[in-house]
């Protein structure tokens, strides 16, 4: 054997030596960019109450549009016809009406309509200019109403309104005094809960019964948290998500009379808790979920976890969450994923065992030739654990490759282990992909949030820069090839990292991005008002700290930015003002700086119509083909 295995050895050397080079490294075909970017084939599965229907969403003429189909039958109708823009969200009214909402052009003032399942009687509910609407509870218990929010009154709160589902009659139950940022129903669905702020510290409101007024029952510090989930099943106590005494938010069950905790009943040490898993049939929680490297959930009912391990052991090697169930909890809707794969949708009727694939959300999309999505970690200039993903090109070794950084949004966010298009389409191209969760980052307790506050622009994009450097020592990155790419704060932080460490990054690509906090602040939307003072603790206040603004924001810095830059835009964005990208692409052609600039009159806060999506993913793949080397799609489709 041992001579056998030294012949092979020889014969590879003598291979090299004749035809001067090792056996070429081999990528995955290049996948089409539209089939990471199109629209799903199927998804967004939800079961009627009685569990006898199925609704989903559908592309139908370029858009999502909601479908329903009667379990064991194949046909299935088409309730909606959005043309302009997908259907956004959709929630079952009753058995037989479906309630959605749907903005214009992505200026997120979102209307109510609903129709029945046939697709007949469609009553848009909310005919108001320059209004949002959003849900707060479907009242399982009375087929002819719903609880919603809307800021028809002041355009600055929402009030609480019952409509009906099938006139759109309303009356306001309670009325927002200017504070109020969240509502909670009960279980018979009666609004008893209230979540306000001074515009620093919160407080929980509570009252008995909808005849009564709100009281308070807590006020926490800034940074403390205490979160209703939902109540007991006797609606006398609350389940809550809190970090009061400690740094890693932990779920109690606290006490409304005594106005206090009275049992933990889930924690964990390295990250925070704040979701729990109920039985409303059963009048049972059954568990939590939380992500530390990945999602991992840990069961309080033997039912529910023999539940999942059947599921699981269904569907080997995936992610496997029920999505919905009936109202009886006997048939349930499940769906998979994974870093490689958007997954499916699968019905399971308990009582029958019958289990069934619904759809394959992209089956145009082979897992075998996408890349592994891997935790890592890495130590701060400062000594903090940074988390964060890395996804490495298939088929290439981990050695001097074009790179590209992916800062999150937020930031209060975090990015996840699983599918995401971009850093597949990335990884295609022969991008090494780095999503790190730097600090200010949530999940990772309160003091992580913390060091980041007034620290955009410096600690927190250290934290970016490290992440590169790591990558550079590691011999995974070629240094002279990292391209900088992120939306919304990610944005920010891509327009800091090139004018903040202009050596560092060989181009940039900005998506709907923050340049200057002054005017991005002033841009802020109504109902943005009562989190303003709390923005100002955690990024800054702009006059007290102006210093601060002027050191931080992109746009007095763009005398430092030399790279080529890519900005991108939607035009009807009330989150991140169209003037934010407007400055910066100004100050860059001023200095002769390459700079691209696309704006899609029909978006808002990130480019939902896939055409766009398309239109933008071409011209960043052209944009760093041509700066950083990965491959480019010859064949531009029209």
């Amino acid at each position: 054997m041992r001579n056998h295995l030294r012949m092979i050895s020889l014969l590879v050397a003598l291979s090299i030596f004749i035809f001067g080079c090792a056996p070429k490294e081999e990528m995955p075909r290049l996948i089409a960019l539209e089939d990471f970017f199109k629209n799903p084939e199927k998804t967004a599965f939800s079961l009627s109450p009685d569990g006898e229907h199925l609704a989903f969403k559908k592309p139908w003429k370029k858009r999502l549009n909601v479908h329903v189909q009667k379990i064991g039958e194949e046909e299935a109708v088409r309730i909606t016809g959005a043309t302009e823009r997908d259907i956004a969200r959709y929630f079952w009214a009753n058995n037989n009406r479906i309630a959605y909402v749907q903005d214009t052009a992505g200026d997120a003032n979102f209307r109510l309509y609903a129709v029945n399942i046939d697709g007949s009687d469609l009553k848009e509910l909310t005919p108001f200019e320059k209004v949002s609407v959003d849900l707060i509870d479907r009242l399982e218990n009375d087929d002819e109403h719903m609880l919603i929010q809307m800021n028809k009154r002041d355009a600055g709160v929402f009030d609480v309104y019952r409509i009906s589902i099938n006139t759109g009659e309303m009356e306001m139950i309670a009325q927002n005094p200017g504070n109020i940022i969240s509502w909670l129903t009960d279980h018979d669905g009666n609004l008893r809960i209230a979540g306000t702020t001074d515009g620093l510290n919160t407080s929980v409101l509570y009252r008995d019964s909808e005849k009564d007024d709100f009281q308070i029952l807590i006020t926490p510090n800034f940074m403390d948290t205490l979160d209703p989930l939902f109540f007991t099943f006797d609606n006398k106590n609350l389940y809550v998500a809190s970090n009061i005494g400690r740094d890693k938010t932990a779920i109690y069950e606290y006490d409304i009379k005594k106005k206090e905790t009275i049992q933990l009943l889930f924690e964990h040490p390295e990250v925070d808790v704040a979701r729990l898993m109920k039985s409303d049939k059963r009048k049972k929680i059954t568990g939590v979920t939380f992500i530390v490297d990945k999602r991992h959930s840990h069961f309080f009912d033997e039912e529910r976890e023999q539940l999942q391990k059947n599921l699981e052991e269904r569907l080997p090697g995936y992610e496997v969450v029920i999505t919905n169930s009936s109202e009886d909890e006997r048939k349930v809707l499940v769906r998979t994923s994974s870093d490689r794969s958007l997954g499916a949708y699968y019905y399971f009727n308990l009582d029958t065992n019958e289990f069934m694939k619904l759809a394959d959300v992209s089956p145009w999309l082979n897992e075998e030739e996408l890349a592994e999505m891997k935790p890592i970690t890495y130590t701060s200039r400062d000594g903090l654990t940074i988390h964060g993903y890395l996804t490495l090109p298939k088929g290439l070794k981990p050695k001097n490759l074009p790179v590209v950084m992916n800062p999150h949004g937020g930031p209060w966010a975090r990015d996840v282990w699983g599918f995401n298009p971009t850093v597949q389409f990335l990884a295609n191209r022969g991008y090494a992909v780095i999503q790190v969760n730097f600090r200010t980052s949530t999940g990772y307790g309160r003091k992580f949030v913390e060091a980041g506050f007034k620290q955009w622009g410096l600690a927190i994009q250290d934290d970016i820069t490290d992440g590169v450097h790591w990558l550079i020592e590691q011999g995974i990155a070629d240094s002279k090839r990292v391209g900088i790419y992120g939306g919304s704060f990610g944005g920010y932080a891509t327009l800091a990292g090139v004018a903040f460490t202009p050596d560092l990054y060989a181009c940039g690509v900005d998506y709907v991005g923050i340049s200057n906090l002054f005017t991005h602040i002033k841009a802020f939307p109504p109902y943005w008002d009562p989190i303003r003072a709390m923005y100002y603790e955690a990024v800054g206040d702009p006059e007290k700290d102006k210093e601060l603004y002027e050191k931080i924001s992109p746009l007095f810095h763009v005398d430092k930015i030399k790279v080529p830059m890519f900005v991108a835009q939607g035009a009807n964005d009330p989150f991140v003002n169209k003037a934010e990208s407007d400055q910066i692409v100004e100050a860059l052609k001023k200095r002769g700086i390459e700079v691209e600039y696309m704006v899609k009159d029909n978006e808002g806060h990130g480019f939902r119509n896939e055409e766009n999506r398309f239109d933008f993913y071409r011209a960043m793949e052209r944009f760093l083909g041509k700066h950083l080397g990965g491959r480019v799609e010859e064949k531009i489709q029209e």
